[in-house]
């Protein structure tokens, strides 16, 4: 009788636990998310220390199978550890370290000039400036090596400096360490332009004020009283923009520079344990990263900038020269890191040869079928390529689909660890729906490129929809949870209080009133799904999704068909952006910025 009690009591406790959303959301959400997350890295590390079978592993272990340590043996101190470890490892340290640096001077110098300043013309800089994130990571790569290379220096087809005025840059300035550094540089400031100019447009003027009223210097009041409020945001931007750039691919992989990310693609078919080692250790630089990050954010040191008291924002003043001059220049540069890209994509679509400005044609659009025209390969023409526009439907399907769940998912998310803030269990749900993107691209490619070999999903777009949605529910979960911290919980308890069902809340009170935050957090993973390349390239087949298809036209010398795919998509990007901020005023740059 009292064992039938207690069951009861116990039965009692879990429906009421259950009868409150936010924790039947976190429950299930946690299970799900720890699933998807855990598993594949799981599943990499144990493929570590496998022998596979027809691969030159067989050969050092003497072993046809099982496990061993001989992977780690042969990568660490093997023949060729210099070429496959030590080398990749160091490019990858200095390139990463270096775009950080690109990317926050960059970025931050943008950001203070916009927001504390009163430059000239700062709408029109701050809508372009992030264009660059807006185009796929590999934009700017391709347009430095079509606007840099020579037939002399580096081989191939002459770039438009040398075809057009005859000038050849030397090898260091077209490919390796220098144009990748300053290509990922430009390609992530808009990070921290976005997270910087979010602190600095709302910090308090009376902060700055307060020192200059005791005659201290204008460097000692930069270094000492607004360098210090603005740390967070800096340490969010190292964070995101070191992550990401030690696992890109396409950059380094197009400037030819050998990293981590390029050297385990180079390694896989051969020694596929070896190149999950390299995939390890860029989630074991990720992760330390991020236990750094925190411990720098979580000191006793106080960092508000937002108050009760005053918070005007009182803008430096250039002088008459500067004003413009400053303006100038950066037009400039927004200019041909947002628009040149397009500019020279659409010229490369229309050369007779590539290099050759002297000749243009529309053999590369409009030709129906390739098997007469010389240099085409038995390609059609771009607008009747079955290939090419079944790639872009297969991208724009991947891209709804994990836009679709990422957005859910983030937005359960954000408002189940609103409500349970205080929880241990909503903090884990928190932390381990942002592990992904803090973990390199490729890194997790390769987990779910093993996991998904394993459960027989490779190469559908099943395993392309579900790691999309894991990587990408970050956004979604960022915004929602900066959205749904802003209301107050008084408005949904008047709901409550009238038995407004759960789902009707959330319909007609709590997504109307943060609606522009939560589609950013659906419109973010959509844009950045469509331009993927590095997550999804060791996944399918080449001709399943645009990215990868562009990827395989460069490798065979068909530049006007991978310049035209770029070219559709960086247009369908900013129209879609556009169209969707036009009618709803969410937009991309509100989804970087939380």
């Amino acid at each position: 009788m009292e064992q039938n009690k207690n069951l009861s009591l116990y039965r009692n406790k879990i429906k009421t636990y259950f009868s409150k959303p936010e924790n039947a959301i976190l429950v299930v959400l946690g299970i799900l998310l720890s699933i998807f997350t855990l598993a594949p890295l799981v599943t990499i590390l144990f493929d570590t220390f496998k022998i596979h079978v027809g691969t030159v592993e067989t050969v050092i272990s003497g072993k046809t199978g099982g496990y061993s340590l001989s992977n780690y043996k042969d990568l660490l101190f093997g023949n060729l550890s210099k070429r496959n470890l030590r080398e990749p490892f160091m490019n990858t340290m200095y390139l990463s370290i270096l775009s950080t640096i690109i990317a926050l001077v960059y970025g931050g110098i943008v950001a203070y000039l916009i927001t504390r300043t009163n430059m000239k013309f700062k709408k029109f800089i701050g809508a372009v400036f992030i264009f660059t994130y807006i185009m796929p990571q590999w934009t700017m790569a391709m347009v430095w090596r079509n606007l840099f290379n020579s037939n002399l220096v580096t081989g191939g087809s002459d770039g438009v400096l040398a075809s057009l005025f005859g000038i050849r840059a030397p090898l260091w300035v077209t490919t390796g360490l220098f144009p990748s550094a300053i290509v990922l540089g430009l390609h992530y400031a808009p990070f921290a332009y976005i997270l910087i100019g979010g602190v600095f447009k709302n910090m308090d003027a009376n902060l700055e004020e307060a020192a200059t009223i005791l005659n201290t210097p204008k460097h000692k009041i930069f270094f000492r009283v607004t360098l210090p409020m603005v740390l967070p945001a800096i340490l969010s931007t190292i964070l995101l923009v070191f992550s990401s750039s030690m696992g890109s691919y396409p950059v380094p992989h197009y400037l030819k520079l050998s990293t981590l990310s390029t050297r385990y693609v180079e390694i896989a078919a051969q020694r596929p344990g070896s190149a999950s080692i390299l995939s390890v250790i860029m989630i074991l630089i990720g992760i330390t990263i991020l236990t750094v990050n925190q411990r720098a954010t979580s000191s006793r040191k106080s960092y508000t900038t937002v108050t009760g008291k005053s918070g005007q924002v009182t803008k430096v003043r250039l002088g008459k020269i500067s004003m413009y001059t400053i303006p100038s220049v950066l037009i400039v540069l927004t200019l041909f890191t947002s628009i040149y890209p397009i500019i020279a994509f659409a010229v490369e679509t229309f050369l007779q040869n590539p290099g050759d400005y002297s000749q243009f044609t529309l053999k590369w659009w409009i030709t129906k079928t390739g098997g007469g025209e010389q240099g085409m390969y038995g390609q059609a023409g771009m607008l009747y390529n079955r290939e090419i526009w079944g790639g872009f439907i297969g991208s724009i399907r991947v891209a709804l689909f994990s836009a679709f769940f990422a957005g859910t998912i983030g937005l359960l998310v954000g408002y189940a660890v609103s409500k349970k803030r205080r929880s241990k269990y909503a903090g884990y749900v928190n932390a381990i729906s942002f592990l992904p993107y803090l973990l390199p691209s490729l890194s997790v490619g390769a987990a779910y490129f093993v996991f998904g070999n394993m459960i027989g999903l490779w190469g559908t777009y099943t395993i392309l929809i579900i790691v999309g949605t894991i990587k990408y529910v970050p956004f979604a979960s960022r915004s929602s949870l900066s959205a749904m911290m802003q209301l107050s919980s008084e408005i949904e308890e008047a709901a409550y209080i009238q038995n407004i069902p759960w789902y009707k809340r959330m319909f007609r009170i709590v997504i109307p009133i943060q609606k522009t935050a939560i589609l950013s957090g659906y419109l973010l993973p959509f844009m950045t799904a469509l331009r993927e390349l590095t997550l999804f390239m060791l996944l399918v087949p080449q001709a399943m999704i645009v990215t990868t298809l562009l990827d395989y036209y460069d490798e065979m010398g068909l530049y006007a068909f991978s310049s035209g795919i770029n070219l559709i998509l960086i247009v369908f990007i900013l129209i879609i952006n556009k169209v969707i901020e036009t009618l709803t005023g969410a937009s991309l740059d509100k989804g970087i910025g939380g």
